[in-house]
């Protein structure tokens, strides 16, 4: 647990680098990085992506924003005051993963459609991008304290001993970044092999949703910070939007899947 650390220390070169933008610089780096050699790999234009990056940025900024104060709507009540400042300006990640997902991807689809490009390669591109990301984007939020799990007595457990620590527990609890971290590399590693293999273009986008999906659905029970929603209907809202999106791709998996039956 290091939200910070101090290099060539007491020195006149003392430099102290925070892992938050540390981590966030490599994912943003990582995530570009991929989908550049995917969309070499897939016959994309990169041009795509690299032209709309401040309009997805700053449209997945405000969403993701906007979501995570609704569902801690008890804590960010004072967002009213002066909202143009309070929620444009942050200390700390103060977003809604699932509504950041769900934005990026309908801005993607959107945008394939008006310029009239086959979404399925643009679209699977960037689910691989967005998991190659997330393995570092994950243990960020476990060295910054942002994704903390709840007591348990398994064998997988990390203590959180630091003064400055956000955690409420002193004891063993669930290293829950620590495993979407995990899950997210070994998902990336499946799907980029099964991508070689399997041609069917959607096949990554469809079954990644589902997947992820069900693993936030389930596992977020064991995340320790309560929202607005998890008070009224146990779920939160990155549960709810897991639903969602897992009744969305079963749907048109089952479509597509009914359609390529009739077809061969």
């Amino acid at each position: 647990m290091f939200p910070q650390f101090t290099i060539f220390e007491n020195t006149a070169f003392q430099i102290t680098i925070y892992s938050f933008w540390l981590a966030l610089s490599i994912s943003f780096i990582l995530f570009f990085w991929m989908l550049y050699k995917l969309s070499l790999k897939y016959w994309i234009n990169t041009n795509f992506f690299l032209n709309n990056i401040l309009f997805y940025f700053i449209s997945i900024f405000i969403f993701a924003r906007l979501f995570y104060v609704i569902s801690e709507w008890r804590d960010f009540k004072f967002i009213l005051n002066e909202w143009y400042k309070n929620f444009l300006v942050m200390n700390d990640y103060n977003f809604s993963l699932i509504w950041w997902i769900f934005w990026f991807m309908l801005v993607l689809y959107f945008k394939i459609k008006k310029f009239k490009l086959k979404s399925e390669k643009y679209i699977d591109a960037a689910v691989l991008a967005f998991l190659f990301a997330a393995i570092v984007w994950y243990i960020w939020t476990f060295l910054w304290w942002q994704i903390i799990g709840k007591p348990t007595s398994l064998w997988i457990w990390v203590t959180y001993t630091n003064a400055f620590s956000k955690s409420p527990y002193s004891w063993a609890v669930f290293p829950l970044a620590i495993f979407y971290s995990i899950f997210s590399f070994l998902l990336f590693t499946w799907l980029y092999i099964t991508r070689i293999f399997v041609k069917i273009e959607w096949f990554v986008w469809y079954i990644w949703t589902i997947i992820f999906s069900c693993i936030l659905l389930i596992f977020e029970f064991l995340n320790w910070s309560p929202d607005i929603f998890s008070s009224y209907v146990i779920l939160n809202i990155t549960q709810l939007g897991a639903i969602g999106l897992i009744i969305f791709a079963s749907l048109w998996f089952s479509k597509i899947y009914k359609k390529e039956e009739s077809e061969s």
